[in-house]
């Protein structure tokens, strides 16, 4: 479902990705893994189409992106959750949520059931602001928007930074169930290894730039972690 071959993306003249390589089969999810600062968001940017260029091959479910708008990418059915979550504080919770419809190929502005079923919170809060909410409810607000495009490839940039414990423990269990239950294929970044190695078919660790070490969960070693993760 998603191709890079040879894949450099630039801020600027330069290269943050150089050499990048990565296939993510359909409904598999893939954990992205790095210190601070080698990439790892950059590689979600430029799925989405917000560095400044790329070169090199970028598919998505057969179609060439590479130079594609984020608008068309995401009416193509990838949906991005950033770090930060970026929800609109002002907005309320149903004006977030509706947000995320716009990249809708049918034009419905409906918000699905499953949104709700997943996130029960959120339908108490439909007229609370975005602003309102706490930490993890926003991140919850987040998947709700992202979802509400109804996506084919769910980005996901370190969904449980700064989460509570509970709610680490939901979003695990909402990120297996879209995976094993509606056959979402996902991609996050994430520094959690043990979270990484549960909700995962595969990882990749990225190192200045480049794919240090890939390989299925199973083979996301303490070794591996230690040597690639750890300051």
């Amino acid at each position: 479902m998603l191709h890079a071959n040879n894949l450099y993306s630039y801020y600027g003249k330069s290269p943050v990705l150089q050499d990048l390589r990565l296939d993510l089969e359909p409904g598999k999810v893939l954990s992205v893994l790095g210190r601070n600062g080698v990439g790892k968001t950059t590689l979600m940017r430029t799925i989405m189409g917000l560095t400044d260029r790329i070169t090199g091959t970028l598919q998505f479910d057969g179609h060439d992106i590479a130079r594609m708008p984020t608008s068309d990418r995401a009416m193509l059915g990838i949906g991005y959750i950033p770090q930060g979550r970026e929800v609109i504080p002002r907005f309320t919770v149903r004006e977030n949520i509706v947000m995320g419809t716009y990249a809708r190929s049918d034009g419905s502005r409906d918000i699905p059931d499953f949104v709700f079923e997943l996130f029960p919170i959120l339908r108490e809060f439909l007229d609370r602001r975005g602003g309102d909410l706490s930490g993890g409810q926003q991140q919850q607000l987040a998947f709700a928007r992202a979802l509400a495009m109804r996506p084919r490839l769910l980005i996901l940039d370190e969904p449980t930074e700064g989460i509570q414990p509970n709610i680490v423990q939901q979003i695990h269990d909402v990120i297996v169930r879209l995976n094993q239950e509606f056959g979402l294929t996902i991609v996050l970044v994430e520094q959690n290894v043990p979270f990484a190695r549960k909700v995962s078919d595969r990882f990749l660790v990225i190192d200045k730039g480049r794919v240090a070490v890939a390989g299925t969960s199973a083979e996301l070693t303490d070794e591996i972690a230690e040597r690639h993760l750890t300051f």
